[in-house]
């Protein structure tokens, strides 16, 4: 009993050792993820704040480009005044004054034509001399791009074209490049941020990044998508000049994901392992237990061959003599006992012959065996529900288990009290309930009782329940178990075989 009970604590000091070790590393681990996720959300939250910064950039590049339109067109406007007041004035310092007005124009491409489209004068127009006759075709597709401003003088209305200066279009080129190059990079951010880009309704996909092509296909996931990014952060309003109300919707990196739920596949892992590891220690035990098992049955088998041999000869012999008849039956009975006995043990480790045999019969020859060597004061009774059950069980086996449970219970009830069995049957079991009067089992031995060495008497190897069960469980594929059990009142223990 001790060896168990050591064994028992033993099991809870290693399982407590077991837990601190796991918790330790576990709460160390999710300090480190909680380190990592703090920096993630950082750099995310840097990827944010950049984007809105880039913005701002983009829409100030753009109002500053207005205002250089503006600029231009008052430019424009300003040739074209002085171009009228060149034809009106008579005055020569005037004249010379918005000739060079007009001379210093050295950017903006401009165009003066009649109603007719004639061209009458033009200025930074990258075309041959021999193209500039009318204002027709390809080239005043190109100066309509804004309306002409009227030049009038006498009754005579003339029109000055104009376009956007070289320059201007180069930086509006570059304005444009920047826009694009904005939302690729908010698409191909460097924080590995699934993103998705809608217009202004929330609704239209622009753009995305960071995502299977194949899953954005589904209309389903791409809603799920969006709506699970917004439950994670606000979506970024953008205002891109031209292009209108963009929103920006992002949500934890694939990375940070995985770190958030690292923590409990960790510890999954490790479950599973201790519990493979359990599994696997625990079938060599038994293995190991088994081979001692049936070397030492084997062992005990051989060892009361030899003797077995010579009692058998020594009671011819005794015969011979004349020795009381009385006395060599008893005597043949108990040599008759040690052959059963040794053919017990001989058959442990091997495959157990069952045969259908009447379990009544049985059961009823044991009993009064036990009963011969037992005190008067105990009392067996058998009770069963049909006079013969016949169920596949080996005899020399299955009366060993009889015999051990029926002398525990004598001895759990010093001698004094009552044994009884009950036998009954459905379709498919054969239920046998062995019922003492003695001292009773805890409940919390119910199943220490059958391990092997476990013993409430100053003597005795505590093997006799072991054996009971291996032999039950092993070789007949039944159960036996303790039903019930009350302290000082008595126990029942059941055993099931299928029929």
């Amino acid at each position: 009993m001790d060896i168990y009970m050591r064994k028992k604590r033993w099991k809870w000091f290693l399982f407590g050792t077991a837990v601190v070790i796991v918790s330790f590393s576990l709460y160390y681990t999710n300090i480190l993820v909680e380190e990592i996720r703090k920096n993630e959300r950082k750099n995310v939250q840097i990827w944010a704040d950049a984007i809105h910064r880039k913005a701002n950039l983009v829409n100030f590049t753009n109002k500053l480009f207005e205002q250089i339109k503006q600029e231009e067109r008052q430019r424009v406007t300003i040739v074209a005044e002085a171009q009228e007041r060149i034809l009106t004035t008579t005055d020569d310092v005037d004249r010379n004054f918005f000739l060079d007005i007009i001379s210093n124009n050295t950017t903006i491409p401009v165009v003066l034509a009649d109603r007719n489209g004639n061209i009458k004068y033009h200025r930074n127009v990258l075309y041959d001399t021999v193209r500039l006759d009318r204002l027709i075709g390809e080239l005043k597709k190109e100066f309509s791009i804004y309306p002409p401003i009227v030049v009038s003088y006498l009754d005579t209305k003339e029109y000055l074209y104009y376009k956007d200066s070289n320059i201007f279009t180069e930086l509006k080129n570059v304005l444009d490049d920047l826009m694009q190059a904005f939302f690729s990079e908010v698409v191909l951010n460097s924080a590995s941020v699934p993103v998705i880009i809608t217009d202004s309704t929330k609704t239209r996909v622009i753009n995305y990044g960071n995502i299977p092509e194949a899953k954005m296909k589904d209309p389903v996931f791409e809603a799920a998508t969006l709506h699970s990014m917004a439950s994670q952060n606000n979506p970024i309003r953008i205002n891109i000049a031209n292009t209108g109300t963009r929103y920006i919707y992002y949500q934890d990196s694939f990375l940070l994901t995985q770190l958030k739920y690292y923590p409990f596949v960790q510890l999954t892992v490790i479950g599973i392992f201790l519990f493979i590891a359990y599994l696997l220690f625990s079938y060599a035990r038994r293995s190991e237990q088994n081979q001692v098992w049936v070397g030492m049955a084997k062992e005990t088998a051989h060892q009361l061959g030899t003797p077995m041999s010579s009692m058998v000869a020594w009671v011819e012999l005794l015969k011979l003599k004349g020795v009381d008849q009385d006395t060599l039956s008893e005597i043949e009975k108990d040599v008759n006992r040690l052959e059963t006995i040794t053919d017990r043990f001989s058959k442990i480790g091997s495959k157990a012959r069952l045969e259908s045999t009447d379990i009544v019969t049985v059961i009823r020859d044991s009993m009064s065996y036990i009963k011969s060597r037992s005190s008067q004061k105990v009392n067996f009774t058998l009770h069963s529900s049909s006079k013969m059950i016949l169920v596949p069980i080996n005899i020399h086996l299955f009366e060993w288990v009889i015999e051990n449970i029926c002398k525990n219970a004598v001895d759990a009830m010093e001698g004094n009290g009552s044994v009884t069995i009950d036998l009954n049957e459905d379709e498919k079991n054969v239920l046998i309930d062995i019922a003492d009067t003695g001292k009773g089992i805890p409940k919390s031995l119910f199943k220490t009782i059958f391990r092997p060495g476990y013993t409430s008497k100053l003597r005795g190897w505590g093997l006799g329940l072991t054996l009971s069960k291996r032999i039950i469980e092993n070789y007949h594929t039944g159960k036996i178990f303790v039903k019930s059990s009350t302290m000082n009142k008595g126990t029942t223990f059941r055993i099931l075989l299928k029929k």
